[in-house]
Parts: C-alpha cells; structure tokens; sequence
C-alpha cells in the first residue's frame, strides 16, 4: 500500500485534483513560476498516513512577496489566494511590505521574529564552530510557536473551500519552514516527507540563495557562516521535531494542546486540504 500511494504521489505530481465540478487543474510543476518572488510552491500531492494526499492548489508557501509584478498578481489570483499570512517581523515588514492579488486578505503573525536582525548578528559573529549548534538551537525553541502559528491555523479552518492560503516569511525557509512541518504534520503526512519538503528550499531558492551570499561576502562577512545560517539543512528541522516531542510527548499532543486542534478541528482541517 505504501509503495502504492508514493507510485500515486509521484504520479500526480504534475496534476492539482480540484474540488470545483469535479474538474482537473493542471499544473505544470510544483513550483509557481514568479517574475518577482522565488520558493513559492504548493504543499500538494504529499501522501498522507491513511493513504490520501494533501489537496493541490489550496496550500501555498513562499519566500518574500514585496516585488510581485501586476503578472504574478494575476497569477495569485487565478489560483484563487484569499489569505496570505506574513510570518515576518514589523522590520521586514515596513522595508518590503506584500504586493497582494485583489481581494486577498493580509495577516501578519510576527512572534519570534522580533529578533532576527539580533539572531543574525549572534550567528555572524559565531566561531565556525558554533555555526550549527547556534541554528540547532534556533530550531528548539517551542515558546513563540502558538502565538506564531495558532491564528496560521485559525485561518486554514476559516478558509472556505475553493480559496487557497499562501504564507511565506523573507527566505521562505525557517519560519515558512516551520509552519509547513506543523501543517504537514497535521494532515498525516510523515515526516520524511516534510523533511524533503523542507530541503527543497536548497533548490528553489538557490538563484536568490547565491545572490545574498555574494552580498554578503562582500560586506566582509564569513562565506562559511553565510552558507550555514542560509541552508535548508534537514537536520534544523529534525531538532524542531525533537524538541516538540521532547516537551509534548509527540507532535499530536502539542497540535492539541498549543495549536488547540481537538479531534473535531482536525477531522475538519483534514476534510478541507485531504483527499
């Protein structure tokens, strides 16, 4: 069966089912081709415990959205994105606010990013040494995680049917990274998966990637510590996993407990992005 269901995911890789008169929504690839934003791609297609897959063309996640042109607008729009949720700090914000599809509505859930300008310093200043255990450590923290990511789920079960939710932070990776992984999670999809989900970023992001580690040499800092601090390394993830389960018991009883998914929100969040 699970052989069976990886055939079927690898198979409709290419292909969004929709919901909509029972239609098919062909896209070409998982990742949204943007003139103006990069790692924006749809969490479909991912297989899920009960043998089901998670919808196409309903979840969406993205690096920075502020330089969309009127095109991608438009490209937003025909993929029917409602809700956009901006996990970036006020800084972020006010420097390189949303370009936003007409009608979509805005969300910004900042906690834990107060301090990324502060977190970013600590890591450049870090011996080569301490690079990793620095980001292995920003991936344990779980205190900001409900104020961060609960409303992120309040609004995928307020979202009606045929609309999508996009959300995205700078990069499109720790924070965007995180929020995919609980999604994920709560729709039955193993963690292996969301793992390569995670590491994908390595690739759609890799033009954006290399151009902010130029810049950064540049500016005198460590090419050694800019590729760490920006690598979607799986292990980063896997000590957020860690620590939930740590201090949770398992991811189930902290989605309960801190994203407040009782067994009635879950059928429904499942209902609505599972298939």
């Amino acid at each position: 069966m699970k052989k069976l269901t990886l055939f079927f995911c690898i198979l409709v890789s290419s292909i969004a089912l929709g919901q909509n008169n029972d239609t098919l929504v062909y896209n070409a690839k998982r990742a949204v081709v943007l003139e103006g934003a990069s790692n924006f791609r749809d969490l479909g297609g991912y297989p899920t415990q009960n043998g089901h897959h998670v919808k196409w063309g309903h979840l969406y996640r993205s690096a920075d959205i502020s330089k969309l042109t009127d095109a991608d607008l438009k490209i937003l729009a025909d993929r029917h994105i409602a809700t956009v949720c901006d996990l970036r700090g006020p800084e972020e914000i006010k420097t390189n606010p949303d370009r936003l599809p007409a009608g979509s509505a805005w969300f910004n859930m900042p906690a834990g990013s107060e301090s990324t300008r502060a977190t970013t310093a600590s890591l450049m200043g870090a011996k080569p040494a301490n690079r990793d255990s620095m980001m292995l450590a920003f991936y344990a923290r779980t205190d900001h995680l409900k104020a961060k990511y609960k409303p992120m789920f309040d609004q995928l079960l307020a979202l009606n049917n045929d609309k999508a939710l996009l959300f995205h932070c700078t990069a499109g990776k720790d924070r965007t990274g995180v929020g995919a992984a609980l999604i994920l999670s709560a729709l039955g999809v193993d963690r292996p998966f969301i793992l390569k989900d995670y590491a994908a970023t390595n690739e759609y992001w890799k033009g954006n990637r290399e151009q902010v580690i130029q810049s950064m040499t540049k500016q005198g800092m460590d090419e050694k510590t800019v590729k760490s601090m920006l690598a979607a390394n799986p292990s980063y993830l896997q000590n957020t996993f860690d620590a939930i389960d740590r201090q949770y018991g398992s991811m189930d009883k902290f989605l309960a407990q801190e994203m407040e998914l009782t067994p009635k929100k879950l059928t429904q969040l499942r209902s609505a992005y599972v298939q």
